[in-house]
């Protein structure tokens, strides 16, 4: 598996986090959801899916683990957009995220960023899928982090 930003991403991303840090619409957010090792569809099939619900939909599940829950970033989550009219382009970043003391259980495989325009609707057809992230663990019950590299989680250019 590979990192990528999924098709309705492309050329969305930047866009998304601007939304997001200026609550624009009210309730805007980031959400990073973990897909299980077990069962997990190829990223030529993920890449194409429109949503949350559609990733899960198939063979690719969501983790289960005691100690695991969705990650949520708002406009008060530490999201940073760097223009780089050097290198022309964009990087967009947010703080390295934990979950704490996470059960055996489920493998992880990957990191999904997605972007979700009214988090009080509570759909997960609602939220569209921004990037995917190689993040392989087994948790053992204790705490797992995710540390974004230093240019962050996404580039455009």
């Amino acid at each position: 598996m590979a990192n990528f930003a999924f098709n309705r991403g492309l050329g969305r991303g930047v866009e998304w986090a601007e939304r997001v840090n200026a609550s624009d619409p009210t309730n805007a957010v980031l959400v990073i959801m973990i897909l299980a090792a077990s069962g997990i569809e190829s990223d030529a099939t993920l890449k194409d899916k429109d949503s949350f619900a559609d990733i899960v939909a198939g063979a690719t599940n969501e983790v289960t683990n005691s100690g695991y829950t969705r990650k949520v970033i708002d406009q008060s989550g530490g999201i940073v957009i760097t223009y780089d009219d050097t290198n022309d382009r964009v990087d967009v970043d947010m703080p390295d995220q934990t979950w704490t003391a996470v059960a055996a259980g489920d493998g992880w495989s990957d990191l999904v960023i997605g972007y979700d325009p009214d988090s009080t609707g509570g759909t997960d057809s609602a939220i569209l899928p921004w990037s995917q992230h190689d993040f392989t663990t087994t948790p053992d019950g204790s705490d797992l982090v995710v540390q974004f590299p230093a240019t962050g989680f996404f580039r455009a250019s």
